[in-house]
C-alpha cells in the first residue's frame, strides 16, 4: 500500500483533524458491524446543501475506509473474477477515494475562504485572517491527498491492466485516464486558490485597524 508522507504531513492537518474529532466525538456511530472499505464507502454520500457538519462526516467515513480492509473479491463494488481484476480494482478504489476526500477539503475550504477584501471588512480583520488560514489548511491538506490520488491511478494504468475493463466502476477507470492526460489536474486549481487566498490575505494584512 502507498504510505505516502502522511506522517511528517500531521502539523499542517493538526487544525482541521482537532475539528474532526470533535465532529466524531458528538457523533451517534452506528457502524458497529461495518469493518470493510466498501461498507465505510457506502456511508459517504453528497447534500443538497453542504454544511461544515455534513462534509466533516464524510471526511470520518472516507478516513475510515482508507483505513480499513478491503472485503472478500465476491463482495467487491465491482465484479471480480480473477486475481488481476482484483489488484486493478483496489488501486481504483484507492485513487477514487483520495479524490473524494480532497472534494470535500475543497468544499471545507471554501467555507472559510474569502475571495474579496472589501474596505469594510477592516473591523473583522483579524477574524478573516483566521478563516483563511482555515482554508488555507483545507487546500494544502486537499493537494496532499491529491499526491495519493495520482499514483494509485499510474498503478492502475499499468499497461498489464490497459485491456482489463471493470463495467461496474467504468467512471473509476475514467477518472484513472483523466488524471494520466491530465485533464483532471487538482493541483492546478489548488495551486490558483492558494495563490489567490494569498493575495487576499495580504490586502486584509495591509488594512488600517479600525478606528
Amino acid at each position: 500500500m502507498i504510505q505516502g508522507k502522511k506522517i511528517g504531513f500531521q502539523e499542517a492537518k493538526s487544525l482541521l483533524l482537532g475539528m474532526v474529532l470533535c465532529f466524531i466525538s458528538t457523533m451517534p456511530l452506528k457502524a458497529d458491524r461495518i469493518q470493510y472499505k466498501e461498507q465505510y464507502f457506502r456511508l459517504y454520500h453528497l447534500h443538497y446543501i453542504q454544511y461544515p457538519d455534513d462534509t466533516m462526516e464524510n471526511l470520518y467515513w472516507l478516513e475510515k475506509t482508507l483505513q480499513a480492509d478491503f472485503a472478500n473479491p465476491l463482495y467487491a463494488v465491482a465484479l471480480i473474477e480473477d486475481e488481476v481484476q482484483w489488484e486493478k480494482y483496489r488501486y481504483l478504489f484507492m485513487m477514487h477515494v483520495n479524490l473524494k476526500i480532497i472534494e470535500q477539503y475543497l468544499f471545507l475550504g471554501n467555507k472559510w475562504n474569502k475571495r474579496h477584501a472589501y474596505f469594510y471588512n477592516a473591523p473583522w480583520k483579524a477574524q478573516n485572517l483566521e478563516s483563511l488560514e482555515t482554508a488555507e489548511t483545507c487546500f494544502k491538506t486537499a493537494l496532499f491527498y491529491w499526491q495519493d490520488a495520482m499514483a494509485w491511478a499510474d498503478k492502475a494504468q499499468e499497461r498489464r491492466f490497459r485491456f482489463i475493463n471493470l463495467e461496474q466502476v467504468q467512471y473509476w477507470q475514467d477518472e484513472a485516464q483523466r488524471i494520466e492526460r491530465k485533464t483532471l489536474d487538482y493541483e492546478t486549481i489548488i495551486r490558483r486558490e492558494l495563490t489567490l487566498l494569498q493575495k487576499v490575505r495580504e490586502q486584509f494584512q495591509s488594512m488600517e485597524p479600525a478606528q
